[in-house]
């Protein structure tokens, strides 16, 4: 099948999914869509002639390829395994993209599911944040059989930037958790420096001048910065319960391997402080007014 020709469903309408919908949209492909109340508003979606499903086992009737875009390994399997679930409609051959950030072992079972029902399985967790998902300019890490991935590559395309095969399936999810543990490890670190600064008395523009020019340079530094000067955390839009959420994921892969986690804990420590103290749905760059502890949250 010509890939511009694939009649594409995507579960998961939210600050990334809504992203993924209308580029594959824009691309000239016929978009279906799960209905569900957690998605972001779809007037848009169904003015450019996307049908909404009631079921997953319905949008897989209707499609060739599901875009799965939920919060982590226990949506997953529920969208998938559910008595109106994917599997209970996939039509043979159909391909399903997981892009969630997932629990790997758990992606490796949902792989062979997927194939002991006559579907073939990607995992393509997802880098950067909805601004770019609205732009069309993901990253994708993707794990699966390699000609499968090749076959998909042109739709994959269609709402990325940067795509990297990373080997057998699971292999995606394994090294998003290892990209999120680094870039959230480092978002921990660097709000916790910029609260002592602030404690410290440490002007603002200097810390960032000082951190740009040497080993605190790089990406985590450009989305808090606007944070650190203005408290303005409007770029990062990404919540302390979905860092939690990955990091605990990551200390899950650490043990399966039996991995150092000595860092992690203390990462997954400071977000775990910030969610018992109610500040789950806060934005990563608040993070550092949480820490400075001058109520200026």
């Amino acid at each position: 099948m010509n890939s511009e020709n694939q009649r594409i469903g995507v579960i998961g309408i939210g600050l990334m999914g809504h992203g993924i919908a209308s580029n594959i949209q824009k691309s000239g492909r016929s978009l279906g869509f799960l209905d569900h109340p957690g998605n972001q508003p779809v007037d848009n979606l169904k003015a450019g002639g996307a049908t909404a499903f009631s079921t997953g086992k319905e949008l897989a009737g209707n499609c060739d390829v599901i875009i799965v875009c939920v919060t982590g390994s226990p949506q997953v399997e529920d969208v998938l395994h559910n008595d109106e679930g994917v599997l209970k409609g996939l039509r043979k051959g159909a391909v399903i993209i997981d892009c969630s950030t997932a629990i790997p072992s758990s992606t490796v079972a949902i792989a062979k599911a997927v194939i002991a029902q006559g579907g073939r399985f990607l995992d393509a967790p997802m880098t950067r944040t909805p601004k770019e998902a609205a732009e069309g300019r993901l990253n994708l890490i993707v794990g699966g059989d390699r000609s499968l991935f090749e076959e998909q590559l042109p739709l994959l395309e269609s709402f990325s930037e940067n795509i990297t095969y990373a080997g057998p399936a699971g292999s995606g999810h394994k090294l998003k958790l290892l990209h999120n543990f680094v870039s959230l490890g480092f978002s921990a670190v660097l709000a916790e420096a910029a609260a002592c600064a602030d404690r410290n008395s440490v002007d603002a523009e200097v810390l960032v001048e000082v951190l740009a020019k040497g080993g605190g340079a790089g990406a985590i530094l450009q989305r808090l910065q606007p944070y650190i000067l203005e408290r303005d955390g409007s770029g990062f839009n990404f919540s302390i319960s979905n860092a939690h959420k990955d990091i605990g994921y990551y200390l899950a892969m650490v043990d399966s391997a039996e991995a150092s986690r000595t860092v992690a804990d203390g990462v997954y420590g400071t977000f775990d402080a910030a969610m018992e103290a109610g500040f789950d749905q806060t934005s990563i760059p608040e993070l550092i007014s949480i820490l400075n502890k001058n109520g200026d949250t």
